[in-house]
């Protein structure tokens, strides 16, 4: 089986890009360049030929280093989501719920999840789940264009899709405050006590685990849509 490398970037304040690699053809993709910079100074000693940008939404901390890297690296595929056409610069592959393209010798399936923006796209690959902004370590992204509705079924995607091993990785490093937040609508939940310990030992808390997800993360754990509206406007305060 083809072997998959992940190499995060940090880029602006608090945001990641991820380098990706197919081990068994060299060939690599970068998921949400914030910036161009960072990823052009980790190509540098990231071997491999990039060929794609993957999106997960329109935002411009996740899609700014797109036009930099297309003139870079004419002939770049830009994936997103057909309904963030004109909204990510440079797209040239327009995805659906349940698609699935080539990357090397792997298969990639994207999932809309909208919530965030009304265009998010998780990326599963392997064992690797890319999840943009619409799913955090301890938490999840701001309702921006969606609905508490669109957010719940979008988590019961991931609840239906993700297996107990898949590994997270996410748009922001955002855990030990998501997770202060967790402490607060779960006080007696012993997981997250003992993952918010582990998170202020941490300066980099990625891949999470979609296991701790299930047993942490008060947004995946809420039961009805109406819970989850409630936990994200009080998040929205917090």
């Amino acid at each position: 089986m083809a072997q998959l490398t992940v190499q995060p970037i940090p880029c602006l304040r608090d945001n990641y890009a991820y380098l990706v690699r197919c081990e068994s053809t060299g060939l690599v993709a970068v998921v949400d360049p914030s910036e161009a910079e960072p990823i052009q100074t980790a190509l540098r000693t990231f071997e491999g030929e990039l060929i794609a940008i993957w999106n997960t939404h329109h935002h411009w901390d996740h899609t700014g280093g797109n036009e930099a890297l297309v003139g870079q690296y004419p002939g770049l595929q830009v994936f997103g989501h057909h309904s963030d056409r004109g909204r990510i610069p440079g797209q040239t592959d327009d995805l659906e719920d349940g698609s699935v393209f080539t990357f090397g010798q792997l298969n990639v399936r994207v999932r809309h999840v909208p919530g965030h923006t009304t265009g998010s796209i998780a990326y599963f690959v392997q064992n690797e789940v890319f999840t943009g902004d619409m799913l955090f370590i301890g938490g999840c992204g701001r309702l921006f264009e969606g609905t508490p509705s669109m957010l719940f079924e979008s988590l019961s995607q991931l609840k239906r899709y993700c297996r107990p091993e898949n590994r997270l990785w996410v748009g922001h490093e955002y855990t030990e405050s998501n997770l202060r937040f967790a402490q607060a609508a779960e006080p007696q939940n012993e997981a997250i006590r003992k993952a918010l310990e582990r998170s202020q030992s941490l300066q980099v808390t990625i891949p999470g685990s979609w296991a701790d997800e299930l047993a942490t993360n008060p947004f995946v754990r809420a039961e009805t849509v109406e819970s989850l509206g409630a936990l994200r406007a009080w998040k929205d305060e917090f």
